[in-house]
């Protein structure tokens, strides 16, 4: 009856019941909480250790420093030297099934530019990668790029600004330019390799130190 006060054997029934009901939310949540976290780098030759020595590269340094704060972390480098941003789409699929990141860094494009391909199948290709990745569950780092200014000034400016249309459109996050601290430094040659595209080992860290502001606020 309405307004009727519940005997204390009727109260810690209620109160039993209502325990019980809330244990497999509690569980679920506590069980997300505690899966490791899985970063997938799907990038092209920047991230692929092209020109190094083995584990000098940025996405190794990466699963190091990991090591450290989150050991459980692990990073899946799927980067593959001369890829585009169509060929890391048609990739994506299956590493998304395989892997179940809960993180995809996508570090594509600076082909796209280096082979002429049109600004338009950049865009599309990247906001393509990102929805899937986002729609499988994973948070979402662009790495943005620029390109030298002899590619000239226009294509210069509608190619960067890619990076920032996509993220805004996908609200994932951005590092505007990979190569920041590298390429635009004043001794910028002393920091590249002999074919003036691919940064040295001791470029590395600096890469990564430029990856871990934005990527460290999607690990939590």
């Amino acid at each position: 009856m309405k307004g009727m006060e519940l005997g204390p054997a009727a109260r810690a029934r209620r109160h039993w019941l209502m325990a019980a009901l809330a244990l497999p939310a509690a569980g679920a949540a506590a069980a997300a909480a505690a899966t490791p976290p899985v970063i997938l780098v799907l990038g092209d030759s920047l991230s692929a250790e092209y020109g190094l020595a083995r584990g000098e590269g940025w996405v190794t340094l990466l699963q190091q420093r990991l090591a450290k704060s989150m050991p459980a972390a692990r990073v899946v480098n799927a980067s593959v030297s001369g890829d585009t941003t169509s060929g890391g789409r048609a990739r994506l699929a299956s590493l998304l099934r395989q892997h179940k990141p809960t993180v995809v860094v996508i570090e594509l494009g600076g082909n796209d530019a280096l082979r002429g391909l049109p600004i338009s199948g950049t865009r599309d290709n990247l906001l393509a990668m990102t929805r899937a990745s986002q729609d499988a569950g994973a948070k979402v780092l662009l790495l943005g790029m620029q390109v030298p200014p002899n590619y000239g000034g226009a294509y210069g400016r509608d190619f960067s600004a890619v990076f920032p249309e996509v993220a805004r459109q996908t609200k994932a996050a951005l590092l505007p330019f990979l190569l920041a601290g590298i390429a635009d430094a004043p001794d910028a040659m002393t920091w590249f390799q002999a074919d003036r595209i691919h940064p040295t080992a001791k470029a590395q860290p600096r890469m990564l130190d430029n990856v871990w502001p934005h990527l460290q606020p999607l690990l939590r």
